[in-house]
């Protein structure tokens, strides 16, 4: 009886070590697997090969410009190319206001002409360059194209062929973009009184100008009106704005779009107003 309980007991020892040691037969079930699933990756980045995500390194793309402007696509940078010629205009308005006439003189020249380019360059006195140095009339006084924001309160308005001009102490303004440029006093302007520091310059044996910062005014009814330069006549002073342009081997000095010759008078350097004329003969 002992030798069967010890068989039995051998025999289910081994069945329990078979049933752990075997596979698990094709009908058994296996456990649900389930799948997890990756979030979902966030607008401008990419998957890296590990699944995960990294930022993107490319750029988004540019925006559209804005119409009417140039972008400049090294540095983003607005350009409005319609202000290219902002300051241009004014100018060339400024230059249109220059005196471009000269009055011819009543005395014959002796000399002749200096010829070149098809015009004829009178002058009275001989050649005598020296370098041109401008002259400023003091504090209250400013070269064309100068620019304030306000005037004095010593200005006053007076009216040229339906054109309003600021003058202040010998100096014409035109009204402009934000305030006053000094331009060419205008042929015909009036005042009642010379500015300080005219001087006298004589045009014949009966006339007389007066001279102040460029300008040429000659006694009137009305006070003293601005004209334009007369041939021959003889200055000391130009003013700033002026520049030295050399034709043929003579070299004048041209305020706006007047003629000076450089000579000498009463061993003093000076400037003699010169006549223009078209036609070499």
């Amino acid at each position: 009886m002992k030798i069967q309980m010890q068989k039995a007991k051998f025999v289910l020892t081994a069945f329990l070590a078979a049933a752990l040691v075997l596979p698990p037969s094709a009908g058994a079930q296996r456990m649900p697997h389930r799948t997890v699933k990756q979030p979902k990756p966030a607008s401008g980045t990419q998957v890296s090969i590990n699944g995960g995500a990294q930022r993107s390194t490319s750029r988004p793309a540019p925006q559209a410009a804005p119409a009417g402007r140039t972008t400049n696509a090294r540095n983003n940078v607005n350009i409005d190319n319609s202000r290219k010629n902002v300051n241009i205009n004014i100018d060339r308005d400024i230059n249109v206001r220059h005196n471009t006439v000269v009055r011819p003189g009543r005395r014959p020249y002796a000399r002749p002409p200096h010829v070149y380019g098809g015009r004829r360059y009178y002058c009275h006195a001989p050649y005598f360059y020296h370098p041109f140095r401008p002259f400023r009339w003091g504090p209250a006084w400013h070269p064309w194209g100068f620019f304030v924001a306000t005037l004095a309160t010593t200005a006053i308005v007076i009216s040229v062929a339906n054109q309003q001009y600021h003058y202040d102490q010998g100096v014409y303004y035109a009204a402009t973009s934000g305030g006053y440029t000094v331009v060419s006093a205008p042929v015909g302007a009036t005042v009642t009184t010379l500015p300080a520091g005219s001087e006298t310059v004589v045009v014949n044996e009966t006339t007389n100008n007066y001279y102040y910062g460029g300008t040429y005014y000659e006694k009137s009814g009305g006070g003293y009106t601005v004209v334009a330069p007369t041939a021959g006549a003889v200055v000391e002073k130009l003013p700033e704005g002026g520049e030295e342009v050399k034709i043929g081997d003579v070299t004048y000095v041209k305020v706006g779009e007047t003629y000076y010759q450089p000579i000498q008078q009463g061993g003093k350097n000076m400037y003699e107003v010169v006549q223009v004329e078209e036609g070499e003969k």
